[in-house]
């Protein structure tokens, strides 16, 4: 887990709490706390930076990068001094998670999307400039591709266009958000691709779909590499055969090491996760718990500042964001504002 205290040792003591977010959580707490996303983690940095710079005598937010899921469990454990104020997350919410914190008292949630990322897929500037497609990729890396356990060693296995380089990616581990994206905007794509039951399987049996669908190999050819994409990155600069999978933003963070891959032929860029050309598209959010934003000191006005940072030209942007379109920008706006509660009734 990678543990930021931006700017500042960051004491965990609290000045002042109010009840309801403290009662139950043991203790006191001062400075604001989010926990989730690697993804979402530089955004909610720059955020923290902004904030302190512009609230004289605030302390500095600690963010953590455990990975969306990861996160999702700490921030859903209950409400208090004890448990995070906001979940940084590269999916939505799932029900589960929601019912979850729903049961520990913390079912009152604001879901403000901040911003649109893509998954991204990347090699090695020295790399071979692989065009992949879904299909490619279910066949590379599904566990069990057609029901079967995955016997393929290299991409020409999966597609005889493709080189006869082993398949090695680097990834993200189960508990993050952008695996979790790999696995249901690609991998079961390129599932319902290669196989025409899929589909049926998806309307009639999701758990058997995911299975056959969705799981990742455990024999090698993907290598977990933590919630550190960096780390990707730079087993990627020295190993020109590998693919790395990681957001959108740390492909453009670091073009002058690796480079973006196709997928059914279109490149990850600004415009294409923007009109949603680009297969690996997805939404970012933060998730926030409304019994904290009167008893933390200062988070209401860190939203307010987030809410600053996410338009064309912003800070989040030349940090690597795709802008949501105008109308989510100006709804995620509103739901800051006016402190509008999330109906579970939308979650899956």
């Amino acid at each position: 887990m990678r543990r930021a205290a931006l700017l500042a040792a960051v004491s965990l003591s609290l000045a002042a709490c109010h009840d309801q977010a403290a009662g139950g959580g043991g203790g006191t707490r001062a400075p604001i706390r989010a926990v989730g996303s690697s993804t979402v983690y530089p955004f909610t940095a720059i955020a923290a930076e902004q904030f302190l710079a512009n609230t004289p005598g605030a302390r500095p937010p600690v963010i953590e990068s455990t990975g969306t899921g990861a996160g999702m469990r700490l921030f859903c454990a209950g409400i208090g001094a004890t448990h995070p104020d906001i979940e940084d997350a590269s999916r939505r919410m799932r029900r589960v998670e929601y019912d979850a914190c729903a049961h520990n008292g913390a079912g009152r949630l604001l879901e403000i999307q901040i911003g649109i990322d893509g998954v991204a897929f990347a090699e090695s500037r020295r790399g071979a400039r692989m065009a992949l497609t879904p299909a490619d990729l279910y066949r590379a890396l599904a566990a069990t591709p057609g029901g079967r356990p995955n016997a393929a060693r290299t991409w020409r296995d999966v597609n005889p266009a493709l080189p006869a380089t082993p398949i090695r990616v680097y990834g993200p581990p189960a508990t993050s958000g952008t695996r979790d994206a790999l696995a249901e905007l690609i991998l079961a794509r390129g599932c319902e691709q290669v196989d025409p039951a899929a589909a049926a399987l998806h309307a009639r049996d999701p758990g058997a779909f995911a299975v056959r669908c969705q799981r990742i190999r455990e024999d090698g050819a993907y290598i977990d590499a933590g919630e550190n994409d960096n780390l990707i990155v730079q087993k990627l600069a020295t190993d020109p055969d590998a693919i790395g999978v990681f957001g959108f933003s740390y492909l453009e963070e670091n073009a002058g090491t690796v480079v973006g891959l196709p997928i059914a032929g279109v490149a990850p860029s600004h415009a294409t996760i923007a009109n949603g050309s680009y297969p690996g598209a997805r939404p970012l959010y933060i998730y926030v718990k409304q019994a904290h934003l009167g008893a933390v000191p200062g988070l209401r006005r860190f939203l307010a500042q987030y809410a600053k940072l996410w338009g064309d030209g912003g800070a989040l942007a030349r940090r690597g964001l795709v802008p949501s379109l105008p109308a989510v920008q100006a709804r995620s706006a509103a739901i800051v504002h006016d402190e509008t509660l999330l109906d579970p009734r939308e979650l899956r």
